[in-house]
């Protein structure tokens, strides 16, 4: 019985990307059937790849993590707060900081290119 957890997760992933490529390949066939352009497909394609903008929001989302936990290791030792509020919260905050520094610096990324 536990093995249809994994599976199921499994084939709902892979549904969800088969329909994402037909639905899109589907899509261009039809804009190209009425006399659309082909180059509209690779609009966006100069700036920097979408590679380096999520392995910049995942290194600053997980670094934002890292400080957060240590921000809290730190407000538990020294403080009398509740620590089972401190951690998630400070985590959280933290994450989302360097989430919307990360937004920041993928806005200049792509500005400059």
């Amino acid at each position: 019985m536990n093995i249809l957890i994994p599976i199921s997760f499994f084939l709902a992933v892979f549904g969800i990307i088969y329909l994402f490529l037909s639905t899109r390949n589907k899509e261009r066939l039809a804009l190209i059937e009425k006399g659309a352009d082909a180059g509209i497909f690779m609009k966006g394609k100069s700036g920097p790849g979408a590679g380096k903008i999520i392995i910049l929001n995942l290194a600053l989302l997980l670094m934002g993590i890292g400080i957060g936990v240590f921000i809290a290791l730190l407000l538990s030792t020294y403080t009398s707060l509740n620590t089972d509020a401190i951690y998630p919260a400070t985590i959280f905050t933290m994450a989302g900081l360097g989430l919307f520094v990360g937004f920041y610096m993928t806005k200049k990324v792509e500005k400059e290119s």
